[in-house]
């Protein structure tokens, strides 16, 4: 990456976490021989009023990275069983961070289909948040690493920016707060995108 690619994306990630998380779209996220476009993000605004953002009640151990600096991985642990990675964004203390969902494998198709073995389908390897994890061999390791730098799981610009017509906005997937908050970016119309679930409470029998 040149150091004005660098400098562009740092200054896109140091900012608001909406306009971070629109950026983001394109993107490539590279993982242990594997890359991804990235075609679905969220965005959570951490301690600044957004009841979604892991980080809304205040640093713990668990979400402490979201905290600054921008630029690096928060990874986390999910249903028991999934990896979930966010990129942290906005100032220190902000807690702010971005969500990838769902991206299209670019690179290391061999790798990534022998990492899922079970999908048929291609445009489903990286198509949800859990699944692009396990297609780029992400886990806890990646926690709190450095996405610009030149580490195993790196972050680039888009060889080509994505247009505002060409992407759409809507409610972030199966949170508990915030439901309607359009804050879920995706590329309109692109196969890998993950189907929508609006969170339904469990009932008690």
């Amino acid at each position: 990456m040149t150091a004005t690619d660098l400098s562009a994306l740092s200054d896109l990630l140091a900012g608001p976490v909406v306009p971070a998380a629109r950026g983001l779209l394109g993107c490539r996220l590279t993982g242990h021989g594997v890359t991804v476009r990235i075609t679905e993000v969220e965005a959570y605004a951490g301690t600044a009023g957004d009841p979604a953002s892991h980080a809304h009640r205040g640093r713990t151990p668990r979400n402490a990275v979201m905290f600054g600096p921008a630029g690096h991985a928060y990874v986390y642990f999910t249903y028991g069983m999934h990896w979930c990675v966010n990129v942290v964004t906005g100032p220190d203390g902000e807690a702010s961070a971005v969500l990838l969902r769902a991206g299209e494998v670019v690179d290391g198709l061999d790798v990534a289909r022998e990492r899922r073995p079970a999908v048929r389908k291609d445009v489903d390897l990286a198509r949800g948040p859990a699944r692009l994890c396990a297609a780029l061999g992400i886990d806890r390791s990646v926690y709190g690493a450095d996405l610009l730098g030149d580490g195993p799981v790196r972050l680039r610009l888009p060889l080509l920016p994505v247009p505002d017509a060409a992407v759409t906005a809507g409610p972030r997937v199966g949170v508990t707060g915030a439901h309607d908050v359009p804050w879920r970016f995706w590329i309109t119309d692109d196969p890998t995108v993950s189907a929508y679930r609006r969170h339904v409470p469990r009932t008690r029998r």
